[in-house]
C-alpha cells in the first residue's frame, strides 16, 4: 500500500471486496460489451445468479478462492460440465470489467480468470430427444385446430430445421423459396449475423403450409398469436411464446425438462437427415 509524505497510508480505489452497486455496475458494463441479444440474456441470467450467490452471506474478496468455491456450489447441482463453464466464463467477465472500471484489484481479477471449470470428457449433456419422442411432441397439438396447426409447424420447425426459438419467431415468409426442388429457409440471420440456407423437410413445408392457409397469412412473419377465439392478432410471436408451446407440448407428451435448444440438438444430430426418415413423424397425425 502507498504512503503518503506524512507516513499516512493511501487508500487505493480498487477493492478486495464488491458491494451490490459495484457489482450492477460491473453487470451493466458486461451487458453492454456484448452485440448480441441471445448473449446478453444468457450473461445476464448468470451473472443474477452469481450476485445473488455472492451476497447471500458477508464475503471478505471477490477473489479466486471465492469463485472456486462457486464452481463447487455450481457442481453441487448437478449442474452439466458445460453449463458450469457458462456460468464460470460469465463470473470472470463480471470480473475483468470490474478490474476495468478501477472497482476491483487487477490482481484479484487476473486470479478469478484462472479458475478452471470441469471437462466435459465427451459427455454428451442436456437433453437428447428418441425419435418415438419427437414423434409424440409432434403430435401433441391437435391439427383440427387453428393454434394447433401452428404449435405443430412451429415444432415442426425446430426438429426439422434446427432453428433457434429468436429464428423461428422471426422467421419471415419471404425466407421460405424453392431451390433446386427442394424448399429452404433462405438467408436465415442467426447467432453473430451469420447468414445460412437450411433445408425444409417436406413434412415441415406441410405443416407450414396449412397453418398459412388457415390463419390467411402470406407475407410478414410467418408465426403469429391465436386468441382463445381461435383466431390470430399481431403481426408476429416472441421468443416466449416459442419457448412456452415447446414447454407445453413437452409436458404433454410427458417429456421431462424439455427446452426449445434440445429440438435443436435433435435435428442437429441427423436423426432426420433426409425426407425418408422424415415420414415417420406424420404417421398417425
Amino acid at each position: 500500500m502507498k504512503r503518503g509524505k506524512h507516513g499516512h497510508a493511501k487508500k487505493s480505489s480498487a477493492k478486495h471486496s464488491l458491494s451490490l452497486p459495484d457489482l450492477d455496475q460491473a453487470r451493466s458494463a458486461v451487458l453492454n460489451s456484448l452485440p448480441s441479444k441471445e448473449s446478453q440474456r444468457g450473461y445476464r441470467h448468470a451473472i443474477d445468479e452469481f450476485i445473488t450467490w455472492y451476497c447471500s452471506e458477508p464475503r471478505l474478496s471477490f477473489n479466486k478462492a471465492v469463485v472456486t468455491r462457486y464452481r463447487i456450489h455450481l457442481e453441487s447441482r448437478q449442474l452439466a460440465p458445460g453449463t458450469i463453464n457458462g456460468r464460470l466464463a460469465a463470473v470472470r467477465r463480471l470480473a475483468y470489467e470490474a478490474a476495468d472500471s478501477g472497482l476491483l484489484s487487477p490482481d484479484l481479477a487476473a486470479g478469478i480468470r484462472r479458475v478452471k471449470g470441469p471437462k466435459n470428457l465427451g459427455v454428451r449433456f442436456g437433453n437428447w430427444l428418441t425419435a418415438d419422442q419427437a414423434r409424440a411432441l409432434w403430435q401433441v397439438p391437435d391439427p383440427n385446430t387453428l393454434k394447433g396447426k401452428r404449435d405443430r409447424a412451429l415444432l415442426g420447425i425446430l426438429l426439422g430445421c434446427g432453428l433457434r426459438r429468436k429464428e423461428a419467431a422471426e422467421l419471415d415468409v419471404a425466407h421460405l423459396q424453392r431451390r433446386e426442388n427442394h424448399w429452404a429457409i433462405v438467408d436465415m440471420v442467426g447467432k453473430s449475423r451469420h447468414i445460412r440456407t437450411v433445408p425444409v423437410p417436406d413434412w415441415v413445408k406441410t405443416g407450414i403450409d396449412s397453418w398459412l392457409a388457415s390463419a390467411g397469412v402470406s407475407e410478414g412473419r410467418v408465426f403469429r398469436c391465436v386468441c382463445r377465439a381461435g383466431t390470430t392478432w399481431g403481426d408476429g410471436v416472441t421468443e416466449r411464446v416459442v419457448w412456452h408451446v415447446v414447454k407445453d407440448c413437452a409436458k404433454r407428451a410427458a417429456i421431462e425438462n424439455l427446452a426449445p435448444h434440445d429440438l435443436r440438438r435433435y435435428a442437429e444430430d441427423r436423426i432426420m437427415p433426409n425426407q425418408g426418415s422424415d415420414c415417420h413423424l406424420a404417421q398417425g397425425s
